[in-house]
């Protein structure tokens, strides 16, 4: 894969064998990332789990302290009064069947994540194939599946994130932009360590972190030490 000068220098002031802490890593996250625009901060975690095993999955959601830095459209499927409630609780669309052939139809996705009251989970259930793929079927596991519309609605404005084994048994999160203080990302990361440590499936045997690399959009990834992760 051809690189670019910027990237090429950037990378120059890596290690790519060594493994950093934390601060250390950030820092230099930040220090290579040379892009015109606010680039994001992702996390890819590689795991010891087999996510083929049911057992061995690891999903759920945390609310980073700081954000993503990222604007996050809310889409609500619910019922009756609880349609006004999300809206008054900041989400950017809330309805019910009306919704089903807008999405289905004439591929309406103008929303990042999408929560929905247990009731309304048959009329979603119908839209699986589509949003299903695209990662928004909404989860009781990640808070997504509720009739607290109003917290649900609250922590993803506030900056919750969903994390999920991929095929490759990788997790990849967003833990903030290039422009968040160094001490806005090292609470992020360590929120993030928290609560997938706690999320280790109790079947999983052996090194649960395989690596734990930082990298901003365009930049090269910096290795976090594992050993002091776990």
């Amino acid at each position: 894969m051809k690189r670019g000068k910027k990237y090429i220098d950037a990378a120059k002031t890596i290690d790519r064998a060594a493994q950093y802490d934390t601060e250390e890593a950030i820092s230099l996250v930040k220090k290579s990332a040379v892009a015109k625009f606010d680039e994001t901060i992702e996390c890819h975690i590689r795991t010891g789990c087999d996510g083929r095993h049911a057992d061995q999955q690891i999903r759920g959601a945390v609310v980073l302290p700081h954000g993503t830095g990222k604007k996050v459209r809310v889409l609500v499927f619910a019922k009756g009064d609880k349609v006004d409630e999300a809206l008054a609780a900041g989400a950017d669309y809330a309805g019910g069947e009306e919704l089903v052939p807008k999405i289905q139809n004439d591929g309406w996705f103008e929303f990042d994540v999408v929560v929905a009251t247990p009731d309304m989970m048959g009329v979603v259930g119908r839209l699986g194939r589509v949003l299903g793929p695209k990662g928004l079927m909404p989860n009781p596991k990640a808070g997504t599946v509720t009739m607290d519309v109003t917290k649900a609605v609250n922590d993803i404005k506030a900056g919750k994130i969903e994390y999920r084994l991929d095929k490759a048994n990788i997790v990849h999160v967003p833990v903030g932009k290039v422009s968040f203080t160094e001490e806005q990302l090292t609470d992020n990361v360590n929120t993030l360590i928290a609560a997938i440590t706690k999320a280790k499936p109790a079947s999983a045997k052996g090194q649960y972190y395989r690596s734990f690399t930082l990298a901003s959009t365009m930049g090269p990834g910096v290795k976090l030490n594992v050993a002091k992760l776990v």
